[in-house]
Order: C-alpha cells, then sequence, then structure tokens
C-alpha cells in the first residue's frame, strides 16, 4: 500500500475509541495501539515533524493499518493488552523476562492433590498463583505438606471403590503425611477443610487457618491426645514463622499492587510487590524493552497492565511512582505521599534498585569480556593460570544424567576464543553403571583422547573440567593411562564458589569474579551445560532412553507406567516388597521384578 494509499485509509478512520495495528511488507504485525479517537491518534504518527528517530523507523515499515472500534477506552486498553500478548509485534513496549510463570493447582478430583504445573488447562481445576520464582512454589508446597497432610498419590478415589476396600494405605499414612482418604480413614468434608486451609495459606490469609488449627490443638488437649496436639503446635509454630517471612504491611492495607519505575543508563525498570492480606506474597523486578522510546509514564503503564495480566491480579487499587494513565476506571490509582503504602512504595523502589545494580554489573561483566580482542583475552587467561602457551584451543568436559540413570557425557571446543561447533561431542557412557560422575568424567575424556591419537589431531593446550577436585583428579587418571601427561593444562571449575583447581595444587585459584579470564571459562561452563541438556532433549524426544523396568522380560511399557505412576521413580520401586508391587501389577510380574533387581545388586 503506497503512501496516497495509507492517507485515504487514515482520512477514512473513525473518531471513536479503538485498537490500530501496522502491518510491514512482509505482512507481519509490528506494532498495536489504543486511542480515544482513532483518527487522529493513527494521524499523528505521519506528521513530518516526528521526534524520535524510532518512530520515524516504526512508519518507515507500514503497508497496511487494520482497525477495531470499540465502546469505551477501558474495552481499546484489554484489547490492546490481549493482542499483544498473542502476537508480540516488534515496536510494542514489552517486558524483557517474556516466560511461564509457575502454578499451583489444585485438581478437579475426589479427594484433589495440590501441585505445581507451568500449563494451565481449561480442566475445571482451581490454579493458585502465578509465582514468579519455582523455588517460591517449592517452598510453599513443602509448607503447605507441614502444615496440612493429603495426598500425593494419583489413584482414583472414587467413594465406591473407596467403600468397597479396594485401596490400602501406603508409607505416606504411616509418616503422618497423609490420613488416608484412599481406606476411608478421612470424610471428603474433613479434606476438603484440609483445602479451605491451603488457599487461605497460599492467599496470604493466615488468621483462619491459625485459628482451625489452634482450635484442633485444644480439643486434642482436653481429649488426653497430647501426641496429637503436640503436632497442631508444631504447625503453629510454622504458620508463626512464615507469617515473619513476609513483610507485614498493615492490616489495613488489604489487597494492593505496588509498582515503582525508574530509568537508568538509557533502560527502563519497574519492581512489583503483590500485597494480600495485609502481606507481601509476591516481589518481581524486571526490565521494560522500549522500542519506540516512549515517556516514562507510557512504559509504567504499560509494565504494570502487562505484569497484572501475567500475574492474574485481580486488585482493585494500584500504588504507584507516577501519575499514569491507566483506562480501565474499576482500579484506583494511588500516589501515596505518606502512610503505610507510602512506605510500601519505598520498599518497591529499594527492591528496584537492588534489581538495577545487579543488571548494570552482570551487564558490566559481559561487557568488559567483550570489550578484549580475542588475542588479549586469550593472553590474559595465560598470565591467570600460568599456562606455558597461550590457550588458542579450549575443551570442556561436563557430566549429567537422566532421573539419575543413563550417564552422559557432553564435550565443547574453542578456538581462537570462540565456540568452534564443528568440534563439539557427546558421549553416551558405556562402562559406568548407576550414577558415578568421576567413572563417567574419566570415561568421557579417555574416549575423546585416545581417538585425537589415533586420528593424530591437534591436542587442546587447555582442558577444563566441570566440577572439583574428584573430577578432575578422574580426568587426569584417563590422560596418564593414555601417556598424554605434560601435553596440555587441566583445570577444574568448582560449581559452588567457582574456584579453579589445578592437578596436584592443595590450594585453589580464586579470581576475582569480573576477571575477564574467569569470564571466558564460566562462558564456556555454560555452554556445554547446554550442550548437555540439548543432548538429553534430543535423546527424550527419539526415546532413546527407555526404562530400566523394560529391560526386565515380561515388564511391558503398560505395567512400567502403571507402577512409576504409583512408585514415581525405578529406585522407589527397587526398594519395594514384594507385596507392595504384588497390589499394583499382581504376584508373577512383581516376583519377576524382585528377582531382576536381586539379581543386579
Amino acid at each position: 500500500m503506497n503512501s496516497d494509499s495509507l492517507t485515504a485509509v487514515i482520512a477514512g478512520l473513525p473518531t471513536g475509541p479503538g485498537v490500530y495495528q501496522y502491518f510491514d511488507e512482509q505482512g507481519e504485525l509490528i506494532y498495536v495501539g489504543k486511542a480515544k479517537n482513532l483518527r487522529n491518534r493513527v494521524r499523528s504518527y505521519f506528521q513530518k515533524e516526528l521526534e524520535s528517530n524510532k518512530t520515524r523507523e516504526l512508519v518507515k515499515r507500514i503497508r497496511r493499518i487494520q482497525f477495531t472500534t470499540v465502546y469505551s477506552e477501558e474495552d481499546a486498553f484489554h484489547l490492546e493488552n490481549t493482542l499483544i500478548k498473542e502476537y508480540q509485534p516488534r515496536y510494542n513496549i514489552r517486558l524483557k523476562d517474556d516466560k511461564t510463570y509457575p502454578w499451583i493447582v489444585i485438581k478437579k478430583e475426589p479427594f484433589p492433590r495440590i501441585f505445581l504445573t507451568r500449563k494451565k488447562f481449561d480442566d475445571g481445576s482451581e490454579y493458585l498463583g502465578p509465582f514468579t520464582h519455582s523455588q517460591q512454589v517449592r517452598e510453599l508446597l513443602e509448607f503447605v505438606k507441614q502444615i496440612v497432610p493429603l495426598r500425593t498419590c494419583s489413584l482414583a478415589l472414587n467413594p465406591k471403590a473407596i467403600e468397597k476396600g479396594k485401596f490400602k494405605v501406603c508409607l505416606e499414612y504411616h509418616l503422618g503425611n497423609c490420613l488416608g482418604p484412599c481406606a476411608g480413614h478421612q470424610t471428603a468434608a474433613a479434606y476438603a477443610s484440609g483445602i479451605q486451609q491451603i488457599r487461605d495459606l497460599l492467599k496470604g490469609n493466615l488468621k483462619p487457618v491459625m485459628e482451625a488449627v489452634r482450635g484442633q490443638m485444644k480439643v486434642a488437649a482436653a481429649e488426653w491426645r497430647y501426641e496429637e496436639a503436640e503436632r497442631c503446635r508444631q504447625k503453629l509454630k510454622f504458620l508463626e514463622n512464615y507469617r515473619g517471612r513476609s513483610v507485614v504491611a498493615n492490616a489495613r492495607v488489604k489487597e494492593v499492587d505496588v509498582f515503582a519505575g525508574k530509568e537508568q543508563q538509557g533502560h527502563y525498570f519497574i519492581s512489583y510487590l503483590m500485597v494480600r492480606n495485609g502481606a507481601i506474597v509476591q516481589t518481581h523486578a524486571t526490565r521494560v524493552e522500549d522500542p519506540l522510546g516512549s515517556c516514562s509514564e507510557e512504559l509504567l503503564a504499560a509494565g504494570i497492565a502487562q505484569l497484572r495480566e501475567r500475574l492474574a491480579s485481580t486488585a482493585l487499587e494500584i500504588v504507584a511512582s507516577e501519575r499514569i494513565n491507566y483506562p480501565d476506571t474499576s482500579v484506583r490509582i494511588t500516589l501515596p505521599r505518606a502512610g503505610d503504602k507510602k512506605v510500601l512504595l519505598e520498599l518497591a523502589h529499594k527492591n528496584l534498585l537492588h534489581h538495577i545494580q545487579h543488571w548494570i554489573s552482570t551487564k558490566w561483566k559481559q561487557t568488559e569480556l567483550d570489550t578484549l580482542s580475542n588475542e588479549e583475552l586469550l593472553e590474559q587467561v595465560q598470565e591467570d593460570l600460568q599456562l606455558p602457551t597461550v590457550p588458542r584451543h579450549i575443551e570442556c568436559f561436563d557430566n549429567s544424567n537422566f532421573q539419575g540413570s543413563y550417564p552422559v557425557s557432553a564435550m565443547v571446543c574453542y578456538k581462537n576464543g570462540k565456540p568452534s561447533r564443528k568440534d563439539y561431542r557427546q558421549f553416551h557412557i558405556r562402562s559406568v553403571v548407576g550414577i558415578n560422575d568421576f567413572a563417567s568424567m574419566q570415561e568421557a575424556v579417555s574416549r575423546r583422547y585416545q581417538r585425537l591419537l589415533r586420528e593424530g589431531g591437534p591436542f587442546p593446550q587447555l582442558v577444563i573440567i566441570d566440577g572439583g577436585k574428584g573430577q578432575l583428579n578422574a580426568a587426569q587418571e584417563a590422560i596418564q593411562e593414555l601417556g598424554l601427561a605434560g601435553q596440555m593444562t587441566l583445570i577444574g571449575l568448582a560449581k559452588n564458589v567457582e574456584e579453579i583447581f589445578f592437578t596436584g595444587d592443595s590450594e585453589s585459584l580464586k579470581l576475582d569474579y569480573r576477571n575477564p579470564s574467569l569470564l571466558l571459562i564460566r562462558r564456556i561452563r555454560d555452554a556445554v551445560h547446554q550442550h548437555g541438556l540439548s543432548f538429553h532433549q534430543l535423546l527424550r524426544s527419539k526415546g532413546a532412553i527407555r526404562n530400566e523396568l523394560e529391560n526386565i522380560p515380561g515388564i511391558g511399557k503398560q505395567t512400567t507406567e502403571e507402577l512409576l505412576t504409583r512408585f514415581r521413580s525405578v529406585r522407589n520401586i527397587q526398594e519395594q516388597e514384594i507385596g507392595a508391587l504384588a497390589e499394583v501389577v499382581g504376584p508373577a510380574k512383581a516376583r519377576k521384578i524382585v528377582d531382576y533387581f536381586r539379581k543386579n545388586d
């Protein structure tokens, strides 16, 4: 569409509220915007005096305009957010951490299970969250287990099956982690009461949960059931500790979202506090990507809209660091000058400054590494590690295993400071049974350099082993057995504190975290991690990793799935008595499984 055609389209646009979409020459949606007056807003893009270079670049690419009229500015606001989320246009403001956040699901089934998931289905189940940190979700679930005993099995607990006595209690019941609804020891009403306590707990509403536990403790003590009363007292202690870990703002501040924004070094950052029932239940900070050079008010408003939508917030009040145009009339915008909300806003600012500082330091480290030429960088590595020659050829090894079995190794190669992907290698570990990182490392290193010996290939000047002294010594043994000692330098990079070990040295080398040599070594280590992960994903997609149970004669795929559904892992199955296995697969197959594992042991 030429400029005359675009002008004709703009002239024909309605003057009411709506959403406009810009498409480029290839028909790709490159921008979505909302407007009170569609015609005036779109026309403003095509004025001769555009201040922003980025906006001028956008306008150059527009070949087609599409629009949708709506009844109100609020409707336009919601439609714009929906389209941005669906199509991710290149020139729209977007949060940089575009990822799937985990949920806690209360499954729609008799005696519902509660577990973590990253996929939300329209199956009638209740989804709580999402949460910005998966570790936070796991801690919450672990905390839930301490307070309310729930089943973790996947049995179909329909009332008829329970009535007929089809199920028997498992070890979780005897450990006190489950009250045995499968065997009729817990009623559906009592189980539902526990589920409601968990809902309150996950939403930050601890008061009814604590009152319920305190009531159970009093009743148990009055009836001389002192062991049960003590368990209730321990639960109350857990709840007090949990409440202490939450930042309590004020009971009067019931349900608000707190947002602070700040521009730093040409980037815009947003911090978010989710306050529910007077406590901060979630915190998050992120950077906003702005292709068009928008003002801070627009960036903050766009970031708030996307974060609230992504984290499913229904709070009817937003506490913000500056005045914004937020078209959703059901939500009140507050700019506090004093009081509890001001304290919350200051805390959001504090979190934001920490996030910016961390981002800048990380970016600075990357910039510092990239400002050096490859030759300068390698010379720096030679100096820091006291190598006899410049390490123009570097190789790095890492071990991995799949659910405790089927160990594999990966190797990446860097030449002249850059990855040489044609030299990357992957190893199925053949000589090692079970989890043995040292033996797996020794095999991978041995096979790599044994082949180079046969082929007369060039050897690296530096070999990095991802691991501490154990893995490093195993690799050194392989080198010595091949008669290659002294032809290359081996170092180990410890996973936790990232200190460097040399073979034969008792003390490690600790380089500054900003040191370019350490940054390069870490970059290579991260590359071998990613290479190993890709290897596992490929194996899984091709079905190359078979379950050990399928090696047992007479045990097929369906039986394997039944066992894993019940016992969760091969190791758990291996530890079961024949009676427990027979409940799932029958006595004949249970005997085969027990005999197989005893023979292999």
